[in-house]
């Protein structure tokens, strides 16, 4: 985002537009908005709200006005009808980064101050649900760019360590004595290496889960392509690996391939029975043991409750962590009442939202923390 405003004119521009809302705002106060607008930086909309927020609100009955004059000011939202007798000051124009146009002719009939946030910024905290097919394709190619890795775990190979800890590397010895007359001058260590745990991908691509399956499974598309030891499954009425349909980086490809494999797309749901023959065929077997398995589902679940708590429990035993991903979750008054989601609840490490690219990039960072 660039701005052709400095920080401290909008910070004035907008302590006057808060003043005509009937807010109370100090000289102190727009001096701290302006030097908190100088470190934060004018490139995400959220810093600059809660830079003025934690500077220009007093109490938490100026929250509503605060909000109205913020979208006036910064976006150009038009008052409702009755909420302010006065006229607000002229609202910054709002484009996106596609619209800049810097050349040197371009008309100078522009607003004297222009704030530009970016409209990757507007889509990476959109609900997958609410995005249109333009928005969502935007969103596949994002994903490209996210990373996905277990926790680090000791390994038993060993390298060479720097620290006085690790036991004697006897060759290395060998190696610097050689070149030193026999003289020990460096006595080389070797320390375990550590490499990161395999995670393992669960997507539920049932009726319920619809609006979030085929963005999620092109999250897996992007977890798998990047080779760092990651297993994907799809779950419905049965279990279908994979791995291998999603292992390319044409993600249009995958997608294809993926929906080519899974029979029962946008059909029912049998968490339970699905979990119960990961764990009989791959997971109990080796693929689970030590790594991060990670569920991607609503929890509204067909099958029977207690089957799907006996194989969590299972794989529990097994597996380093259990992560549950609900899109739901980030829902108005959630609660996980589903009888699939009740089930589960006790027997996962973390239940995380995963409703949009800002929540998936939370996701990665819980799964390698």
């Amino acid at each position: 985002m660039t701005t052709s405003t400095a920080p401290s004119r909008l910070a004035v521009g907008f302590a006057t537009a808060l003043r005509r809302s009937g807010l109370a705002v100090s000289p102190d106060s727009v001096v701290a908005f302006a030097e908190a607008l100088t470190a934060v930086g004018l490139e995400q909309r959220t810093g600059v709200y809660w830079a003025g927020r934690a500077t220009l609100v007093r109490a938490p009955e100026h929250i509503a006005a605060y909000d109205a004059a913020f979208d006036r000011f910064w976006l150009g939202t038009p008052s409702a009808p009755g909420e302010a007798t006065s006229p607000p000051p002229p609202p910054p124009a709002l484009d996106t980064d596609e619209d800049i146009d810097d050349e040197p002719g371009s008309p100078a009939a522009r607003p004297a101050m222009v704030v530009r946030y970016s409209a990757r910024e507007v889509l990476r905290h959109k609900d997958f649900a609410a995005c249109s097919s333009d928005e969502l394709a935007d969103a596949r190619r994002l994903m490209a760019d996210m990373r996905v890795a277990g926790a680090l775990r000791r390994s038993r190979r060993l390298v060479p360590s720097k620290r006085r800890s690790g036991q004697p590397d006897v060759r290395a010895t060998v190696r610097a004595a050689l070149t030193t007359g026999g003289e020990l001058v460096r006595r080389p260590r070797k320390a375990p290496s550590r490499r990161p745990r395999r995670v393992v991908l669960l997507c539920d691509v049932s009726g319920s889960m619809d609006p979030y399956a085929r963005a999620l499974v092109r999250f897996l598309n992007a977890a798998v392509a990047g080779r760092q030891r990651v297993e994907a499954f799809a779950v419905g009425t049965r279990l279908t690996r994979l791995t291998r349909e999603l292992a390319t980086r044409d993600p249009d490809v995958a997608l294809d391939a993926a929906a080519r494999a899974v029979a029962d797309w946008s059909g029912g749901t049998r968490l339970g029975e699905g979990l119960q023959r990961f764990n009989d065929e791959w997971g109990i077997r080796g693929m689970a043991r030590g790594a991060v398995v990670v569920v991607l589902s609503d929890g509204w679940d067909r099958g029977d409750p207690a089957v799907l708590a006996r194989e969590l429990a299972r794989l529990r035993r097994v597996a380093h962590r259990i992560v549950w991903v609900n899109p739901l979750k980030a829902s108005p008054g959630f609660a996980p009442l589903a009888g699939g989601m009740a089930a589960a609840l006790p027997h996962v490490d973390a239940l995380v939202e995963g409703h949009s690219l800002a929540a998936l990039e939370h996701l990665a960072a819980v799964i390698a923390r």
